[in-house]
């Protein structure tokens, strides 16, 4: 039999990349994981991690323990959904992660809703980019993740994640007000270089024929509308920022089939059923509705 608490470890050295992050997650010494590391390696027979570098890798067979690792996991969060189903009440604690324009105006509603239903349930938020949380939500860091996927851009599927889609929000183009030439004529706001958002505002671009002047970046979509509001640059806003309310800045429709990122919740496959899980998933989806009823009405 095989140490399931080293095999976790084995586990999180594949998703986390080094001893040190290991380590700094479960608040363990980096000395302290590998002597447990190599406890297992005695256990099993056969060396599981391998040297490149200063660095450490699993070896194949190692690769095969974690995926046998993940399985076993899988069934122990399925265990433990079934156990919360089974109780009258729902506690604990969710762990949420969301991106900014989500945390801003679905996560608020979402947590009158889930306090009026469900008062024992505590609910942590933290504010990330779906590139940091999705990997964080393997590492169980997280329970739940509210990410987005643009036009065009399909996001990397994983086999232990599960998707469920919460709504579309409209992109638009945001303009300084009294703006006299084009968008391509202007300086640029967008997200910073490598994220999904940026690659797909510079193919939008592209594909109408120019390049943009991008002078600033941020992944702050306040600061977005604030240099468009004050006539430093042209920016690509989501509906979502508005949150029902008029919007500030003059907006354009963009081309049809690139209008609308796709925003939906993930989780791991074994947590899917749990209480917790289900009850979070309904309240955003209501949320969610009532914020496009309030958009319509608007």
């Amino acid at each position: 039999m095989f140490d399931l608490h080293r095999l976790r470890l084995l586990r999180e050295l594949k998703h986390r990349g080094t001893l040190a992050a290991v380590a700094a997650a479960l608040s363990y010494s980096p000395s302290s994981v590998s002597q447990q590391l190599s406890v297992l390696e005695k256990e099993v027979g056969v060396p599981l991690l391998e040297p490149v570098g200063r660095r450490v890798r699993l070896t194949e067979q190692g690769e095969i323990l974690v995926a046998h690792t993940e399985a076993v996991l899988e069934r122990l969060e399925q265990a433990r959904a079934e156990v919360a189903g089974s109780l009258t009440g729902l506690t604990g604690t969710l762990r949420l992660a969301a991106f900014q324009t989500a945390a801003l105006t679905l996560i608020p509603p979402t947590l009158t809703l889930l306090r009026t239903a469900h008062p024992a349930l505590r609910v942590h938020v933290t504010e990330a980019e779906p590139e940091a949380a999705l990997p964080a939500l393997r590492a169980r860091d997280f329970d739940l993740v509210i990410a987005e996927e643009y036009p065009g851009h399909p996001h990397p599927r994983h086999p232990e994640l599960e998707e469920v889609d919460l709504s579309r929000d409209t992109l638009r183009l945001a303009l300084p007000a009294g703006a006299g030439e084009g968008p391509s004529g202007r300086p640029w706001v967008m997200e910073p270089e490598g994220t999904p958002a940026r690659r797909w505002a510079m193919a939008l671009c592209r594909d109408a024929g120019w390049e943009p002047d991008v002078r600033y970046e941020s992944t702050d979509m306040l600061l977005h509308l604030r240099l468009v509001e004050q006539g430093h640059a042209a920016a690509l806003l989501p509906d979502l920022l508005w949150c029902g309310r008029k919007p500030t800045v003059p907006l354009l429709e963009l081309p049809g089939g690139r209008r609308s990122r796709r925003l939906f919740t993930v989780v791991r496959c074994g947590s899917s059923r749990h209480p917790a899980v289900l009850a979070c998933r309904e309240a955003l989806a209501r949320a969610a509705r009532d914020l496009d009823r309030a958009a319509c009405d608007g």
